[in-house]
């Protein structure tokens, strides 16, 4: 199971306003990029105040595409996903996951979406636990998406293989949302550490991939 973690921020690492507002912070041509990273990962990864907030359609939407759309997965412990959001009602033509520390509901099972039960840490879904679970599924290769406190999990528990940072050229100041949560973190040494592979212009805005060290 590979993951990647992909990123899009202000030039001070947040993702949104103190309000929540977030579209859009990058230009179409990074946008653009985030669409044909997506099209080569078997599942894109949010978790449900992503949905919630954004009700986001997940998918590969580029000028003549025309190959497989990547599964959807929420993680969403307390299953608060609403049933009216772009996800579900998509579920029928796209596979949606919901991965869970609570039983499955026929709300989301009858609409098409699979729901996977797995253990809880610190009363939110478990990443390793449902990374396993995605890979008993069948996924393979998986990039998150959002939000901030889903980024900090993975990164928190050392399960994060490769970065793809958007930066615009705004800032946003202390008071926007930032894009890493909060973490255990005792000292500068036990810190996830990447390499840097490349930079390029997107437009306005600044693509970089990075890898682990």
């Amino acid at each position: 199971m590979s993951v990647t973690l992909k990123l899009a921020t202000s030039l001070d690492g947040r993702i949104a306003t103190a309000s929540g507002e977030s579209r859009w912070i990058t230009g179409p041509a990074a946008r653009e990029e985030v669409h044909r990273l997506r099209a080569i990962h078997m599942a894109v990864l949010v978790g449900v105040d992503t949905v919630i907030a954004d009700d986001p359609e997940l998918t590969v939407r580029l000028p003549g595409y025309v190959g497989p759309q990547p599964r959807r997965v929420v993680l969403d412990s307390r299953l608060r996903i609403p049933p009216a959001c772009k996800l579900v009602e998509t579920a029928d033509r796209i596979p949606t996951i919901v991965v869970t520390t609570k039983d499955s509901n026929d709300r989301l099972t009858d609409a098409g979406v699979t729901v996977l039960q797995v253990e809880a840490s610190d009363g939110r879904v478990d990443p390793a636990a449902a990374l396993a679970a995605l890979e008993a599924a069948g996924v393979g290769a998986v990039m998150i998406e959002g939000g901030g406190q889903v980024a900090a999990s993975f990164l928190g528990a050392d399960l994060v293989d490769a970065v793809e940072w958007f930066r615009a050229p705004i800032v946003l100041g202390d008071e926007g949302r930032p894009a890493v949560g909060a973490f255990p973190l005792k000292a500068l040494a036990a810190a996830p550490r990447f390499r840097r592979l490349s930079i390029h212009e997107v437009g306005d805005d600044l693509w970089e991939r990075y890898g682990r060290s």
